[in-house]
């Protein structure tokens, strides 16, 4: 066999970068989408405005669809600043989400609806302590797609640990972002061949719009 002569072919390679195919029960987890990441004046500032955008798109079909919609959140006060120390030490600027800020508010543009969860997190993925897992569970769904901010950090933990509960994952390219372009491009190939599928935004609008499964 010859030598692979890119990365994407050194993966196929290898036996890496299978296909995935998505359920017919998604739900839309909306990652930290905040004031904190999207505010340009927040130190934890992401370039966030394309995937906004995109978001509010996905979240028009999956309320249209009868999905399943879910929020997450970073929030600390003096107990769980100690909980999340070591975390803290590597991030510093995780601080400025404190209670009470408005650095910790969902985005306005994509403001959940009443009946859409709003998860508090204190580490990366958005299963690690919070009743996600359960929740989706609740309503039965087979496949998360994983929309929102970093991608190298808080969407990549959330997406390897919905495959490690046992769901399809799906990542809009469009819906996600991230400080530099580098780490965003590098995690999106590596969630692409190993943990889901990364997606353009119609298909994932197409998934999330479909006829809807719930009961």
């Amino acid at each position: 066999m010859s030598q692979p002569i890119d990365d994407a072919d050194l993966y196929r390679w290898r036996g890496l970068g299978g296909r995935q195919e998505a359920g017919s029960r998604p739900a839309l987890i909306v990652v930290d989408m905040i004031l904190g990441f999207t505010d340009p004046d927040s130190p934890l500032h992401c370039d966030t405005d394309e995937a906004v955008a995109a978001i509010a798109d996905l979240l028009q079909a999956a309320r249209a669809g009868g999905r399943l919609v879910a929020f997450t959140t970073v929030i600390y006060d003096a107990a769980t600043r100690r909980v999340a120390r070591a975390f803290i030490e590597k991030v510093p600027s995780l601080l400025a989400l404190e209670k009470g800020s408005r650095w910790v508010e969902i985005d306005p543009r994509i403001a959940p609806l009443p009946d859409e969860p709003v998860l508090t997190k204190l580490f990366a993925s958005a299963f690690f302590g919070t009743p996600l897992a359960a929740t989706l569970a609740a309503h039965g769904c087979d496949t998360v797609v994983v929309t929102g901010a970093s991608t190298s950090g808080c969407v990549r933990a959330t997406a390897v640990d919905a495959l490690q509960h046992g769901y399809r994952v799906v990542v809009p390219r469009a819906a996600v972002a991230d400080r530099a372009e580098r780490p965003h491009q590098a995690n999106l190939f590596d969630i692409g061949q190993k943990y889901g599928t990364v997606s353009d935004l119609q298909d994932a609008l197409d998934l999330l719009g479909g006829a809807s499964g719930h009961t």
